[in-house]
Formats: structure tokens, C-alpha cells, sequence
């Protein structure tokens, strides 16, 4: 900060610690006096916050409904939804930390943030990108970037884990909104029976009896899942946004004492769930945010005392379309999309025919069956066919009129995918800011 930087960004993985790093630094604040906040955007964070406070001795006031209010303190826990209308309420923050940060784009966020423009600023994310993929510049001037899932992994600060992406239902087809596939059409996709059942076929094939989080696309989708699951004898509860706090609040603690082994839910447990006991996640929900996907995943890889392993069941084709967790990512204020320090953006994974074990593509045989995959001839295969000239005036037309088709930045990127090129969004994003130049121009 002495370098006239008033906000910083700071990238970490989930389970790094983010949370004690900022206990520790809102002490520091405590110990000056220094007004400070510590804001959040769920209850449960609220909860897991105030048990990392106190176990670093941080006196501190809750801003949440059903809590007593100490405004008298320097340090304020806060939830944002609560926060945004008590403002005039508190001493003006000389210091403001931002968990989950990459929601700063969102209302609140943006009006506590314009709000008090003098206050030091400090975010917090897993995943440093907005749900289209683009980067938090508008929001922070400097990244500090923290230790890598693998080094995490690798020095047992995280667990090692397995992930299995069985056969899934294709996304072909499917239209985007803001960043991500819409509801409606993820909903009529994936909410079939037979999909689930292949999802509590290999929940007992490769982790029977574990703890298992299910995310969902839809409120109903999950319950369905749940009343499979079940019907199946394993006993299975459903939360959302919407359940009520008590009843959540119960159903965690059931799923905590190995009650419920598998809790499904619909958008809550994404970001800030804290449950090392956790021992497996099962992917319903395909998603084209790698911020999304890395924070689901990430829910599992927390340690616990007998917990040897994590298991990851993709039954949505996340990984394939996004990588691996503990790959090495380049994350970027100003990016338009995250890239991967090792090829680009290249997807190295590939997937076991034998087992599902999806891992690094270039190994010669399958880490957890020792599958042997298959030698690609690099020979060009021939076939009988009569040859047909392209014509490459007709060719450059016919790629031209399904250019002008695309209206969208999204739809163009798609666009460049369909035509397999390296780096689609960068052409993508060239020939959209090429028409709004012409539309300027008029």
C-alpha cells in the first residue's frame, strides 16, 4: 500500500487459508483502532468467519439479521445484503476485505465499493474472474497471487484427489446467457432419471458410504435427485437459498454426523462451504464458467483426519471442458479469459475407457487402472471417396454469412470454437470490437 496501491486483489485456493490471513490482518487493524470490515455474502460465511476471528482473539461486531449489534468495535464481520442497508449506522472503514471478491461486480458490492472511495481495499477469491470469464481490473489495481492447488496438494495443506467423469449428456446446442448455459435448457437436459441413476451407479462403485455433495441446476432437479438417491437406500437431503435457516442449518448437521450421505443443493454450497469431512463431490450441473467449476471442486479438497482422498464424480463434462483442478492458471486483472501457464488453451485431459478416470493427457497408460491407451496412428488415413473441389470464393461467403449470424461476443466465440481455432475469444473479441468501432464511426 505504501506504493500509492489503495486495492489489492488477492488470489489464493480455496482451502489456502484466506480467511485467517485476513483475521490476522484485521488484529493488526484492531490493535490501531483502525475501523475495518470483513464482508460476506452468506450466512454460512458469517458463521465460519466468526470461528476464524475468534481463534486469532479479533474482537468483532456481526452486521447480519439475528444478530446483536457492536458497533462500538473497530472490526465488523459483515453480509453484504445486510450491510448495504446499515451503512450510515457504522464509523467510515479506513480498511475494506472483500470475501469471494469476484462478486464485486454485483450491486452491493459496487455500491459499498463507490460508497467509500478512501477506504484501502483488499479481495479475496479462489477464482479471480466474473461468470463471463473476464477479469476484476475495473475493480482492484494490483494481483498478489498465492500458492498453487498442486504445491497445496503436494505439501498436504490440501487433499490428493481422484476424478472420474463417467459418459454424460452433450451440451451441443445448448444457448448461452451471460457467460453460461441457461437454466431452462440445462434443467430439461440433464433432470431425467436415467441421468441419475448412472450418478448413484457410480456413487456406489467408487465411493459407497462417503459424504457426497450433489450440485444441481435447478430447485427441482435437486429434489428429484434426492428422491432417487433415497429410493435407492441412501439417505440423501436437499437445501437451497431458499430452505429455511433451521432446516438447513439441521440437515448439515445430520450430513456433519454421517446421517445424510449425500446433501444435494442448487447454488449454495459453490462458494465458502467449510466441511473437511466432506469426502466426495458429484457434478450435475455443466457449466462454461471455470470459476464456477474450480469452486465446486475445490469444496472437497480440504483435509481431515482420515480422509486419505477426495473423489470428484463429473458427470457434467467440466473437467473435459475446463481442465483439471490443480492445473497451473494464469490469473489476470485485465484477462478476457484465464489461461494455463503450460499450452494455452488447450485442454489436456483425457478420459480412462476403462475406469472414467479422467487425468493429464500424454501419459501411455491410465494412473488408477493401469489401462494402456491406445497408440494414435499419425499416418493419414486414406479412404475411397471421389474428391471434390472447394470453390474458395463460395467458402470464404459461407464462413462470412455464419460470422454476420453471430450477434453476440459469446455467440462469436463459439463461432471460433466451432471452427477449431487456437485462441477463438481473441478473434472474437477482435471482430466484435470491430463492429462497435463501425457503429461509432456510423
Amino acid at each position: 500500500m505504501h506504493s500509492g496501491t489503495r486495492s489489492i486483489l488477492i488470489t489464493a485456493p480455496t482451502g489456502s487459508g484466506k480467511t485467517m490471513l485476513s483475521a490476522h490482518m484485521l488484529k493488526t487493524a484492531a490493535s490501531r483502532n483502525m475501523p475495518a470490515w470483513f464482508i460476506v455474502h452468506r450466512r454460512e460465511l458469517i458463521k465460519q468467519s466468526i470461528r476464524a476471528f475468534n481463534d486469532v482473539n479479533v474482537p468483532h461486531g456481526i452486521v447480519a439479521s439475528n444478530f446483536m449489534e457492536a458497533k462500538r468495535l473497530p472490526i465488523q464481520i459483515a453480509s453484504v445484503q445486510t450491510l448495504i442497508r446499515r451503512l450510515k449506522r457504522y464509523r467510515e472503514p479506513k480498511l475494506i476485505i472483500y470475501d469471494e471478491c469476484h462478486h464485486c461486480a454485483a450491486g452491493s458490492w459496487k455500491k459499498i465499493m463507490q460508497a467509500f472511495p478512501n477506504a484501502y481495499s483488499i479481495g479475496l477469491t479462489a477464482t479471480p474472474q466474473r461468470l463471463d470469464g473476464t477479469g476484476l481490473g475495473n475493480f482492484f489495481q494490483k494481483i498478489v497471487h498465492g500458492p498453487s492447488v498442486s504445491w497445496l496438494i503436494e505439501n498436504g495443506f490440501l487433499a490428493p484427489y481422484r476424478i472420474y467423469a463417467p459418459p454424460h449428456v452433450s451440451t451441443d446446442g445448448l444457448h448461452s446467457r451471460m457467460g453460461d448455459f441457461m437454466k431452462e435448457e440445462l434443467n430439461a437436459l440433464v433432470d431425467r432419471p436415467t441421468i441419475t441413476g448412472d450418478a448413484i451407479k457410480h456413487y456406489r462403485r467408487l465411493c459407497e458410504g462417503k459424504r457426497a455433495v450433489v450440485f444441481c441446476v435447478s430447485i427441482k432437479h435437486s429434489q428429484h435427485v434426492v428422491e432417487q438417491f433415497n429410493a435407492a437406500g441412501i439417505p440423501a437431503a436437499h437445501v437451497d437459498g431458499e430452505t429455511n435457516i433451521e432446516e438447513r442449518d439441521r440437515a448439515i448437521r445430520r450430513f456433519e454426523a454421517g446421517e445424510i450421505r449425500v446433501l444435494s443443493n442448487v447454488e449454495l454450497f459453490g462458494e465458502g462451504f467449510d466441511l473437511p469431512a466432506m469426502e466426495a463431490v458429484i457434478m450435475l450441473r455443466p457449466t462454461q464458467s471455470l470459476g464456477m467449476y474450480l469452486q465446486q471442486a475445490g469444496r472437497v479438497l480440504r483435509p481431515s483426519p482420515g480422509k486419505h482422498e477426495a473423489i470428484i464424480l463429473d458427470h457434467a463434462g467440466n473437467c473435459e471442458r475446463h481442465g483439471l483442478p490443480d492445473e497451473e492458471r494464469n490469473w489476470e486483472l485485465t484477462m478476457d479469459k484465464c489461461t494455463k501457464k503450460s499450452n494455452g488453451d488447450n485442454i489436456s485431459v483425457k478420459v480412462c475407457p476403462s475406469c472414467f478416470a479422467a487425468q493429464f493427457s500424454g501419459k501411455p497408460e491410465c494412473g488408477y487402472c493401469g489401462y494402456t491407451f491406445p497408440i494414435q496412428s499419425r499416418e493419414i488415413e486414406q479412404k475411397e471417396g471421389e474428391l471434390v473441389e472447394v470453390d474458395p470464393a463460395t467458402l470464404r461467403r459461407n464462413r462470412m454469412q455464419s460470422q454476420g449470424r453471430c450477434k453476440t461476443l459469446e455467440s462469436l466465440i463459439a463461432e471460433g470454437t466451432r471452427r477449431k481455432m487456437k485462441r477463438p475469444h481473441l478473434w472474437a473479441k477482435y471482430v466484435f470490437n470491430a463492429r462497435q468501432a463501425k457503429l461509432v464511426r456510423g
